[in-house]
């Protein structure tokens, strides 16, 4: 989500205004918090299907993992490129473009009956979601001259992502208990289709008067590396780690992503600016921004996958938590911003991650057996607190690193490394448990003692589509014990790693971030 726009004083509507007229700021103010909804709905809302996603699909580790990173990878790649592009050809015109992708690819994803045909829908649906998070914010902010206007402008924005992501688990949750997952997608699929038309009826377009120049070259590259790199990450977890394709795709990641590097240093008007990372405050925090969302997102995914895979609770059930999770930011966001402007970011970013890490330590304490809400509530609280102590302070940070005259782009790099952080959270989490769990698995069923008719088909179900395959097969109550066992482990392996990287991203908050008070500007946005 591209906040440059945030400090863009001088962005206005492109067309002049009768006197008879109602201020522009109000149609687009609704049109663009519409589209901020819809996009926020489509990217939560596997979270608490994906045990559902599993069973009908028949998948894999890995095509599940796809599913949610088919999605987030396009809001990776081309956020900050899209935000380019509504400054230059009208942040109207892109919300469009972003809302007509949304529900065109929340279609799909609804209405194909194969795992390929929701890959596909889904990575139609980032690609809109990636041009609505940052043009729906510069949007706002291009009629919202005034300090007061601007301020109520970003809080209704910021609430409209809250609502976005509170109401997914519920709505995935209610459509699949009714009918079956494909229809949380077309459910979701409306709001993006009601967006398109507020977007349509009411927005004003808006243009930068001094856009930035569109960066081919950085484009390319940032966006081939981290899909080569997503690949291996998920990938490895069924083929193996050495696997020949697995270990090219890493290889080919590395060497795209110098070659992004080299011509992002070279570039007029680059994608990134670089030199940002040389002062050492704000290459903390964007450190920490990544971290914190990988750290984050990282613990809700393999809570996904104990609710719904591991102890098979029904939707309505698995989506209670996530609900409780995304609760806590809206409620307590007035008291999030005066603590920012009270004690700076340092302090929220450093409590925010160890209120994360803890959380993520209290699933790895609560046995998988324990499936009511009563065990694990302190861990919801907990990372919901979290989360939005989080969140608040990831922008602040990284803009009171830097001179004034570069707070947009500050602000802008902050964005994509929380995309960043969170792109990679369920590849990287998914790909250790998985990995973790196969190998118990095949331990296991080596010295159970099974006979030669149940071990070998196992073992061949085992090696096909990992331990997610084998608990979905129906292969008699010890193999099923087996599969349960190695997962609840293997994810409980993901929890440990999460809860390890808030506790780095809060040591290198602390160490390396500003303190200090923040800016009323910077205040309003996560």
């Amino acid at each position: 989500m591209d906040e440059t726009a945030i400090l863009r004083e001088q962005d206005t509507p492109m067309r002049p205004r009768p006197v008879s007229e109602s201020p522009p700021h109000t149609g687009t103010l609704v049109a663009a918090c519409s589209a901020v909804f819809a996009a926020q709905l489509a990217l939560v809302l596997p979270a608490a299907i994906n045990g559902e996603m599993q069973a009908g699909l028949r998948t894999t580790g890995s095509e599940l993992t796809w599913i949610s990173a088919t999605f987030l990878v396009p809001i990776a790649m081309f956020s900050l490129s899209f935000g380019m592009l509504g400054d230059r050809f009208g942040r109207r015109k892109i919300l469009s473009f972003g809302a007509a992708a949304l529900t065109i690819g929340l279609l799909v994803s609804g209405i194909s009956g194969t795992l390929h045909g929701l890959w596909v829908g889904q990575s139609i649906a980032g690609i809109g979601a990636a041009a609505m998070f940052p043009t729906s914010l510069a949007s706002i902010t291009a009629v919202t001259p005034g300090a007061k206007q601007r301020a109520r402008g970003l809080a209704a924005w910021t609430t409209a992502l809250s609502t976005g992501a509170l109401a997914a688990p519920p709505l995935s949750a209610a459509l699949t208990e009714w009918s079956g997952f494909r229809w949380a997608f077309l459910g979701a699929a409306a709001f993006g289709a009601l967006s398109l038309a507020l977007m349509v009826a009411l927005a004003h377009d808006s243009r930068s008067p001094e856009p930035r120049q569109f960066d081919i070259p950085g484009q390319v590259t940032i966006a081939t590396g981290l899909l080569a790199l997503l690949f291996g990450v998920i990938e490895a977890a069924e083929r193996g780690w050495t696997d020949p394709l697995v270990a090219a795709s890493f290889l080919l990641a590395v060497v795209l992503l110098a070659a992004f590097v080299f011509v992002e240093s070279r570039a007029e008007h680059p994608l990134l600016l670089l030199s940002l990372f040389r002062i050492r405050a704000f290459a903390a925090a964007a450190v920490v921004s990544v971290i914190g969302m990988f750290g984050f997102l990282g613990g809700a995914y393999a809570l996904s996958i104990r609710l719904g895979v591991i102890q098979h609770q029904t939707v309505i059930h698995a989506a209670i938590p996530f609900v409780i999770i995304q609760a806590i930011t809206p409620f307590v966001w007035p008291l999030l911003v005066r603590l920012l402007r009270r004690v700076g970011p340092r302090v929220m970013l450093v409590s925010g991650l160890v209120a994360i890490a803890l959380a993520d330590v209290w699933l790895i304490a609560t046995p998988v057996s324990k499936t009511g809400i009563a065990p694990i509530l302190g861990s919801l609280v907990l990372n919901g607190l979290g989360f939005g102590l989080l969140v608040s302070a990831l922008t602040a940070a990284a803009v009171n690193a830097v001179p004034v005259h570069l707070t947009g782009m500050a602000s802008a790099t902050s964005s994509m490394m929380r995309d960043l952080g969170q792109t990679l959270a369920p590849a990287i989490i998914g790909s250790i448990a998985l990995t973790r769990a196969a190998h118990l698995a095949a331990e296991s069923l080596n010295t159970a003692g099974l006979p030669p008719e149940v071990a070998g088909p196992a073992h061949g179900v085992l090696e096909a589509g990992g331990s997610l395959a084998l608990a979905s097969v129906p292969m008699g109550p010890q193999v099923a014990h087996i599969a349960q066992d190695a997962l609840a482990q293997g994810y409980g392996l993901g929890f440990t790693v999460a809860a390890a990287a808030c506790a780095v991203g809060a040591l290198v908050a602390a160490l390396f971030c500003k303190g200090g008070k923040t800016p009323a500007t910077t205040l309003e946005v996560h």
